[in-house]
């Protein structure tokens, strides 16, 4: 019983980090783009913005993952190294973003919130994606 109790309260800590991540992700992504990501994506049904900021939070949920696992079961070095590694990892994915932005046409912001739906989304969509398995990767 002892060690279902602990290992309830270890998921839950990892749980509440990845949450928070996911959280920090979600406010960088609405920097990134104009207008408010929860109206886009709520209430005006923008599949660009949904696209962009999935592809962010499958990106830290990835990272997240590979550094619990890599852990090799010592719950302070795994919460501590899902931490630092998520955090990390928004980083390059606020860098690539920028990186992507300076190197196409257009304001990059501006075109993935767009209404009708644009080929630059998935493109982005992936360089996060990318990220995340890059670093995940990384950890191990």
């Amino acid at each position: 019983m002892q060690n279902l109790v602990t290992d309830l309260l270890a998921t839950l800590a990892y749980g509440v980090v990845g949450v928070l991540l996911m959280g920090i992700g979600y406010v960088l992504v609405d920097v990134a783009t104009p207008g408010r990501l929860n109206q886009l994506i709520w209430n005006e049904r923008n599949r660009n913005a949904a696209v962009l900021l999935a592809s962010n939070l499958v990106g830290v949920g990835t990272i997240v993952v590979a550094a619990i696992v890599a852990s090799d079961h010592n719950f302070t070095l795994g919460l501590i190294g899902a931490g630092a590694y998520g955090v990390l990892g928004l980083l390059i994915m606020a860098g690539a973003f920028v990186l992507l932005d300076a190197v196409t046409p257009g304001r990059l912001g501006e075109i993935l919130v767009d209404p009708e739906p644009h080929p630059a989304v998935w493109v982005s969509a992936t360089v996060h994606v990318a990220a995340g398995a890059i670093i995940a990767a990384a950890i191990s």
